[in-house]
């Protein structure tokens, strides 16, 4: 019998794609998904940041207002870059997709070869990631390279490469970022908007940060 929260989480995530889909092929709904999602997101991230510096001091009340100016610019600043990409820029639009594809298939491969393999310890921050996830991020990452390469005609296979390689280390980063909040926090989901997933932040934690850094290589190289 499939439990009850993993037919909240399958039921969520199809909920999701079906999403992604419409975000692609519509730039309207894209749009609007965005700015509420990117809303609902500053939302959870501050919310974790009032956990952590609870005590209405004048030195919390300086730490939180930093947060909060440089996490809504960065969350502005990936909104905008997605929408500018979109609009302005269509030809472009492969290196956020691609970025994205990275970022999940990174957090897939974490998953699947940490959970089947497990082993040593990534860091205190996550006791859940392992070595093997890591290892298995990376790989199930470099997946996606022999079927994008004709897509990036001005980048060598070797370039592409490390790009992934990079980009993946960065959504991996982004996910301790975010564990390291949430558990300052004492929580274990940013919030339950998303059931059998917890929030948006939860989900997009490694995305965000993948995303602007996948676009700026893409853009250097």
């Amino acid at each position: 019998m499939i439990s009850s929260n993993i037919k909240k989480r399958l039921l969520t995530s199809i909920i999701l794609f079906l999403l992604l889909i419409l975000m692609y092929f519509y730039s309207y709904i894209l749009i609007i998904s965005l700015i509420v999602i990117s809303s609902l997101t500053w939302i959870e991230f501050y919310g974790l940041i009032i956990k952590i510096y609870v005590k209405n001091n004048f030195k919390n009340k300086f730490k939180r207002f930093i947060f909060k100016v440089f996490s809504l610019l960065f969350l502005s600043f990936v909104t905008f870059l997605i929408v500018a990409t979109e609009v302005k820029s269509p030809d472009m639009k492969i290196f956020i997709i691609y970025s994205l594809l990275v970022s999940i298939s990174s957090d897939m491969g974490g998953m699947i070869i940490g959970k089947t393999l497990k082993g040593k310890k990534l860091t205190k921050v996550s006791p859940n990631k392992t070595v093997s996830g890591s290892i298995g991020a990376f790989i199930f990452s470099l997946i996606l390279v022999p079927f994008f390469y004709q897509n990036f005609s001005n980048h060598s296979i070797g370039i592409l490469i490390i790009i992934t390689l990079l980009i993946s280390l960065t959504s991996q980063i982004g996910d301790l970022f975010i564990s390291l909040i949430k558990r300052k926090a004492r929580v274990k989901d940013t919030s339950d908007l998303l059931p059998g997933h917890g929030g948006f932040l939860d989900r997009i934690d490694g995305i965000l940060f993948a995303i602007p850094i996948g676009f700026l290589l893409f853009n250097l190289f």
